[in-house]
């Protein structure tokens, strides 16, 4: 692997990286920034896969390159923009990622920013996340994993899947943001989990740090942390089950 030049035929770019396909069923994802170190995502990456968790292979790592399969499918945005109708068997699919991920005993040197827990959290799982391909979902773009309580992974989906933008026209404005919710509150029903209010709220402050975060995004989360602060002001309280605050810790990458 040559990490200088074009490798092949750019396939897409991310906020922080760029996918090129190298052929023979390979891609390459490189860093934008030459001197960040894409062996702790590698090693993530193939640490999941070994404990059972849909992921790409990993053939090679070196400096801010990565080898892996090519996964050939849509994403399942994509998929839910095609085939709205999809959006249950979607979100028990988002759930079971979950499971599978959490099931994952965390490895040493991974962030924690939602304070004490075992397992490995993605931190950024959601539709545009997964792939379909041939041989089922296939989880992606794991650069901002951490560990902690499963819980914080599956707040941080509704506050990403809640509270992302909607383009289009106002009735697809508005269409487009009763799905997401009917997606998101799907999949927490789906875990089995009890991810309250207040572990929605300190996902919200969590992505509230991405510095890729879209500025109108940002006022749709501050909204809604405005509502709760008032509900908690009227008393309601936290959730029974939802974590206590923790500090949001750094968030860089953490969101799309």
């Amino acid at each position: 692997m040559s990490p200088a030049g074009q490798p092949g035929p750019l396939l897409g770019s991310g906020r922080s990286a760029e996918i090129y396909d190298l052929g023979h069923g390979r891609v390459l994802r490189r860093y934008r920034n030459p001197a960040r170190l894409a062996e702790r995502e590698a090693k993530v990456i193939s640490w999941a896969g070994a404990h059972g968790v849909p992921v790409p292979e990993v053939f090679d790592v070196d400096g801010p390159d990565i080898v892996m399969e090519k996964v050939d499918g849509p994403t399942m945005l994509a998929d839910l923009a095609r085939r709205p109708w999809r959006l249950a068997s979607h979100a028990a699919t988002v759930a079971r990622l979950h499971e599978r991920v959490h099931a994952v005993p965390a490895i040493d040197g991974l962030r924690a920013p939602f304070g004490a827990g075992g397992v490995l959290l993605h931190l950024d799982l959601h539709p545009d996340n997964v792939l379909l391909s041939a041989r089922g979902p296939v989880l992606i773009d794991w650069e901002g994993a951490g560990r902690g309580p499963a819980e914080a992974d599956l707040a941080i989906c509704w506050v990403v899947v809640a509270l992302s933008l909607v383009h289009g026209s106002a009735w697809q404005r508005a269409v487009g943001r009763a799905g997401q919710r009917l997606f998101a509150d799907a999949v927490l029903r789906r875990s089995g989990l009890s991810v309250g209010t207040a572990w929605r709220a300190e996902a919200a402050r969590f992505r509230l740090l991405d510095p890729n975060l879209r500025d109108a995004e940002a006022t749709r989360i501050r909204r809604m942390l405005a509502r709760a602060d008032v509900g908690a002001g009227a008393g309601a309280g936290p959730v029974a089950g939802a974590g206590p605050r923790t500090g949001a810790g750094p968030g860089v990458g953490a969101g799309p």
